[in-house]
């Protein structure tokens, strides 16, 4: 019986992404592990794609755009340039969403203080996706399944005076942390509940006075 190879037969165009990936390693000057670590892959996976045994994802290039800043058209058909010049330019251009260097779900402090330029880390353009909101990522497994640990999402900044849109997904910063959760209804109308998606957490009820900031989640983008 024949052996099966070690190798995809894979499309010119692959093998063109293959070796932007390839380059993007030497510009970086990174080794494959450490390239892995970056964009949160096992060195494995990519011995795997850059041997062409796997052909790589769609999850695995969004990987490589968000966490490192890369531009998509550039990694999958060759054209713009690796990283585009500056972020106003790119703003200017109305090239996607803004994606930030923050766990919305450490730290306390206030978000609005840390939308800067300096912390944004890439842009993204998917269907349904405003532009105008920023984009960060989720830690913890209070809400899962619905957010799965290092997912992004897309939040619009909401008035304290705003109706809430009950039982919607929220990031809500309190004096001490930031959490997402789902909002729900109190007996209290001084309170509210925050709700995980995990029944192994406990419901939180909160005064709403406490809340210092609110920001609805728009659309949760899973790239793993």
């Amino acid at each position: 019986m024949e052996s099966q190879p070690d190798r995809l037969d894979m499309p010119a165009a692959s093998a063109d992404v293959l070796d932007r990936i390839r380059y993007l390693i030497q510009l970086t000057r990174n080794t494959q592990a450490s390239f892995g670590k970056a964009i949160g892959v096992d060195a494995a996976s990519v011995s795997r794609v850059l041997g062409g045994r796997t052909a790589p994802s769609e999850s695995f290039l969004n990987r490589i755009v968000v966490n490192l800043g890369v531009s998509k058209k550039w990694l999958t058909e060759g054209t713009d340039v690796p990283f585009p010049r500056s972020t106003a330019d790119r703003s200017a251009r109305g090239e996607g969403a803004p994606v930030y260097n923050i766990d919305v779900t450490a730290g306390k402090t206030s978000l609005s203080r840390m939308f800067t330029d300096e912390r944004i880390e890439g842009r993204m353009s998917l269907p349904g996706l405003n532009p105008d909101n920023p984009i960060v990522r989720v830690s913890g497994e209070s809400m899962m399944p619905v957010l799965t640990p290092g997912c992004y999402i897309s939040i619009r900044p909401m008035s304290l005076d705003a109706p809430i849109s009950w039982g919607s997904i929220y990031v809500v910063v309190l004096p001490d942390f930031r959490l997402v959760k789902y909002i729900r209804r109190n007996p209290d109308p001084s309170m509210v509940t925050l709700n995980s998606a995990n029944p192994a957490y406990d419901d939180i009820e909160v005064s709403r006075s406490d809340i210092e900031g609110l920001y609805l989640v728009e659309k949760v983008i899973n790239i793993q």
